[in-house]
């Protein structure tokens, strides 16, 4: 007899509440081995493939693409060691909001869980041997189903599982649909399934029945078009200075990272009373120095030393000097914490928009170290794999916005942090150097700092450090 089983969305973890769905990686029906993925979902901090726990039949979908999900809402049921059809059907993705749970928690059902999943879930025994689940027909649940036959291992099967509970063609009763490709067709064209009449066995909805049904559909919004009450339409020619209709406003949900982004700097713009300052520095001695390191190391001697790199370890050293800007204030507790290691943020923008990959421990890493891990990052971040762990836990943000083009800027804080260094685009300039006007390599160094945890004496110490860094890289080696 099988067990219906119902999974529900896992704990995401870094207090996550809410997932988007992106894409479903099963359809109702398929079979699922443990831990295999069986949902992509997007949360504020990064787009996870979601395993499921159980091994068996998909036997129901809850929730649309596109649609969020609370945390402990149901994701999909899995019928577990199936031997004959579950007596009473599961409700389908377009009833997903009202369903309730037709099975045991995994912590009740051990003999079918796993230990690789998300946060919630722990670990148990394999699964039981998958069958084929024969459909249901509609009308003829009391009579005894027949005894299924085996399968091959991971044959997707067909199951019959209603779309709907309600009103069908007349009468009170589940919606007959075998296939998946039906159900998803109907579902893309906007096709009501209760109001089909199906022509296969016992009433069972066929896709010529749901192709009939889109064909009548399309034949009347032809008429539609064609003609109205009062007889044929005639297409007006727009008169001279006649204004044209006004377009429809877009809007655009935020959510995800969007939503995530917005949220955060609304608060920080709210919570953090900040201020800037800025300089410019000339950066030709750092270019120079850049230039020799990568030289050094050959062309077999490991990554090239970044640009961005160089910022973070100057950002790292001006930090020891002035470590109020590594901190954080408690709001509740009115007390600022320093904090004690530097866990460097840096923007980066992707399709997804824009996230601040962490580089952990950066106050321990050379300037290499600190290059081939924001590498690593930058390309998780592009490819979207990037975990929330890997997203949160910052306590200062280096933003490298010259890649835009830009010369300067005033960075919002990254909230819960306490400041923020923005570096332009490097060009050349006229520059004073030597008492002589010159052509120098010039940059536009900002800090966004909450005056809260310091003044603007500090504040200025720390981004002329960096500057100095920048103008003569030597400064640098007296804390290396």
């Amino acid at each position: 007899m099988a067990q219906v089983l119902e999974f529900k969305l896992p704990d995401l973890g870094e207090g996550l509440t809410e997932a988007e769905i992106v894409r479903w990686l099963v359809e109702v029906g398929d079979v699922v081995a443990i831990d295999q993925p069986v949902v992509e979902v997007e949360t504020a901090k990064a787009m996870v493939e979601v395993p499921c726990p159980y091994g068996g039949v998909v036997t129901a979908r809850f929730g649309e693409e596109g649609s969020e999900l609370p945390v402990g809402a149901p994701l999909l049921t899995v019928a577990v060691g199936a031997t004959e059809a579950p007596a009473s059907p599961a409700p389908s993705t377009s009833s997903a909001s009202s369903a309730s749970s037709a099975g045991t928690p995994a912590a009740e059902e051990p003999s079918a869980g796993s230990g690789n999943v998300l946060v919630g879930y722990g670990t148990g025994a394999p699964a039981a041997r998958r069958r084929r689940i024969r459909p249901e027909r509609v009308g003829t649940s009391a009579a005894p189903a027949p005894a299924p036959a085996p399968v091959v291992e991971h044959e997707p099967v067909p199951v019959a599982v209603p779309a709907a509970a309600g009103e069908v063609n007349g009468r009170q009763g589940p919606v007959a649909v075998v296939s998946p490709l039906v159900r998803r067709l109907a579902r893309q064209h906007e096709i009501d399934l209760r109001r089909l009449a199906g022509s296969g066995p016992d009433g069972l909805i066929l896709r010529a029945d749901v192709d009939s049904a889109i064909r009548r559909a399309e034949e009347a919004a032809r008429a539609q078009t064609r003609t109205t009450a009062d007889g044929p339409v005639v297409a007006e020619a727009p008169t001279a200075g006649a204004a044209a209709p006004a377009a429809a406003a877009e809007r655009i949900p935020l959510r995800g990272v969007r939503g995530a982004v917005a949220d955060k700097l609304s608060r920080s713009r709210s919570e953090i009373p900040d201020a800037t300052c800025w300089v410019d520095a000339d950066a030709t001695e750092l270019m120079a120095a850049r230039a020799a390191m990568n030289a050094a190391s050959g062309p077999s001697g490991g990554p090239k030393v970044s640009v961005l790199a160089l910022l973070a370890r100057i950002c790292t050293a001006a930090l020891a000097r002035y470590p109020e800007l590594n901190s954080t204030v408690d709001t509740a507790a009115r007390e600022i914490v320093r904090l004690p290691g530097v866990h460097l943020g840096f923007a980066a923008q992707t399709e997804r928009g824009l996230v601040v990959p962490v580089v952990r421990d950066a106050h321990t890493r050379n300037a290499e170290s600190i290059g081939a891990e924001i590498a690593r990052l930058t390309e998780l971040a592009r490819t979207g794999k990037l975990s929330p762990a890997q997203l949160t836990g910052g306590t200062f943000t280096l933003n490298n916005y010259g890649v835009f083009g830009v010369d300067g800027s005033t960075p919002i804080i990254n909230h819960p942090e306490a400041a923020m260094l923005g570096v332009g685009r490097i060009m050349p300039k006229p520059w004073v150097h030597n008492g002589e006007l010159a052509v120098r390599q010039v940059v536009q160094l900002s800090l966004t700092f909450d005056h809260r945890v310091c003044d603007g004496g500090t504040a200025g110490g720390f981004l002329r450090y960096v500057a100095d860094c920048v103008e003569q890289p030597a400064v640098l080696l007296r804390t290396l």
